[in-house]
């Protein structure tokens, strides 16, 4: 656990420790002497790794296995998903899809309640292959808005619609919500989308405006406002959930997914839907030989605010041969982190070579503050496979 000025300090620490890795295994950073064979040379068999979090804010001690248990079944679905020989996006938005769906998480079902007592979600997708996003903002009706943000991101791979015109990446509100179901994602009422608990969040939100409606206009009410709206929203909630994956042809994709502020204004699209924002992912190209896909979490990282709430999950790969006379062994080194300044961050992650997935809840240590101290820890994994 660090201070915000030493962040820069530990990332290289950490990239030279798996570097170091690296250079001391039997795989050697190659990417030139393989950059043109591998195109015409696939992996035999299929693999790949998946690190996901349910979200940046506080998670109780009391609902740590619930939570730990999301993160597992998301890894475990992304990687059954690689093994069947889906590319990383697909493995990406299927792991988001078991975040989305359970009631612990600030995303689909459980999502936090907008002023007028309505779950509107967004979310986003991006290919590192090609580079293609697709997003949806404010959208309400639909279970999973990634699978609606995947498919955006999907129709317009196929190029133009007819008479030249170019297909939509990022739809918000009824548009999204219609598209979605012209599409084939069938729609699900709001109110079977919101739990127990998020009413009772609702409800209890409600009372507090309505009583800080009724004290006295001017600078102490705006200050009070304010000072309810951090507690609200700050770190003692979840926010964005998210995934980052790589296949064992060396391909990233990134995914976010979140319900929004608690009590936001109805319309109200946040970080997880923007472009470059929420996710990034990109494949290794011309000199460059690192993919990098990431996705993130938390309050919007705006100069007018006090403290810096907020998470990231990273992966960083390269594709690596065996230092051996014969080539026929390609891996992919994976250089994996996740980040927060909020009071914990629930992680998992897995590789398709292992048994089960790995879960840990990242905490600051006892006396820090939210906003002023930052974790960050990390790993580094190999992925192995046979050249035909």
């Amino acid at each position: 656990m660090i201070g915000l000025s030493s962040y820069a300090g530990v990332m290289d620490s950490l990239m030279n420790s798996a570097e170091e890795q690296q250079a001391s295994s039997p795989l050697t950073n190659s990417w030139s002497k393989i950059q043109e064979s591998s195109k015409n040379q696939k992996p035999k068999g299929v693999g790949g790794f998946v690190l996901v979090h349910a979200g940046a804010g506080y998670h109780s001690e009391s609902k740590a296995k619930e939570y730990k248990h999301v993160c597992k079944r998301a890894c475990q679905r992304a990687v059954d998903q690689l093994k069947a020989g889906a590319l990383a996006v697909e493995a990406v938005a299927a792991a988001l899809v078991e975040l989305e769906d359970s009631p612990f998480t600030n995303a689909g079902m459980g999502s936090n309640l907008n002023l007028s007592g309505e779950i509107e979600c967004d979310a986003s997708i991006m290919d590192g292959k090609s580079l293609h996003f697709g997003a949806v903002g404010a959208i309400s009706g639909i279970k999973n808005p990634v699978l609606v943000a995947n498919r955006l991101l999907s129709e317009a791979q196929k190029g133009k619609l007819s008479a030249g015109r170019i297909p939509p990446c990022f739809l918000v509100g009824r548009g999204a919500h219609d598209w979605a179901v012209s599409h084939g994602i069938p729609p699900c009422p709001s109110e079977k989308m919101a739990t127990k608990f998020s009413l009772s969040a609702y409800k209890r939100n409600k009372r507090k405006m309505e009583l800080a409606e009724k004290m006295d206009t001017g600078q102490n009410q705006t200050k009070k406002r304010r000072q309810s709206s951090e507690n609200e929203n700050g770190s003692g909630c979840l926010d964005t959930v998210g995934a980052v994956v790589v296949d064992l042809e060396g391909n990233v994709a990134a995914a976010v997914s979140s319900g929004g502020l608690a009590m936001k204004h109805p319309g109200r699209v946040g970080q997880a839907a923007h472009y470059g924002c929420g996710c990034w992912a990109e494949n290794a190209c011309n000199m460059n030989p690192y993919s990098t896909a990431v996705s993130t979490s938390g309050s919007p990282f705006l100069t007018s605010e006090d403290r810096v709430l907020g998470g990231v999950i990273v992966l960083r790969c390269c594709r690596c041969v065996e230092a051996q006379p014969s080539q026929n062994i390609q891996g992919i080194l994976v250089e994996f982190l996740w980040s927060h300044t909020t009071e914990s961050m629930c992680v998992g992650y897995m590789s398709a070579q292992d048994s089960k997935a790995k879960t840990h809840i990242s905490r600051l240590p006892p006396g820090t503050v939210p906003g002023q101290s930052l974790a960050i820890e990390g790993g580094v994994c190999r992925l192995m496979g046979v050249v035909e």
